[in-house]
């Protein structure tokens, strides 16, 4: 098995935000993202609640990502994280690099003093490897609903 490491991204790691979005499909087999212009990925880099790890091979080429946003909460516990996206290559699945991920946020969280994460998992086999690493399902979860808004929207 091929070693991989892990590392937070930092302003100056635009490139590699820039490579999985080309590479996307073969990270999320979803088609690929556009790549943000660079001034606002410095400023996604920038961001101290946005969180944002890759899992690097000996080569230094991203081999998964997992990023996340922290969020303020006006009750009960100050801050909470929402775990928005991971991706591993296809080549890469199952071999500890999505769980290897998954402890860098932990450990982010245990670091920041966090202690809630919560993530929405939009097919079966996200879901089952969230509960493989200790995840539960929140009956009490709504739908989510999304809304496009534009300057002609009311």
């Amino acid at each position: 098995m091929s070693a991989f490491t892990v590392r937070r991204l930092r302003p100056g790691d635009e490139g590699a935000l820039e490579y999985v979005a080309r590479e996307e499909t073969d990270f999320t087999d979803e088609a690929p993202s556009p790549p943000l212009a660079p001034a606002d990925a410095r400023a996604y880099l920038s961001d101290p609640h946005v969180w944002h790890w890759h899992a690097e091979d000996d080569s230094g080429q991203p081999v998964g990502f997992l990023m996340a946003y922290v969020h303020r909460q006006r009750h009960g516990s100050a801050l909470h994280v929402m775990f928005d996206e991971i991706g591993v290559r296809e080549a890469w699945r199952r071999r500890g690099v999505g769980r290897a991920l998954l402890a860098a946020l932990h450990g982010q969280m245990r670091e920041a003093g966090i202690g809630e994460v919560w993530v929405l998992a939009d097919n079966p086999e996200a879901q089952a490897f969230y509960e493989a690493c200790g995840y539960e399902v929140d009956e009490l979860q709504g739908v989510m609903l999304t809304r496009e808004v534009s300057d002609r929207s009311e």
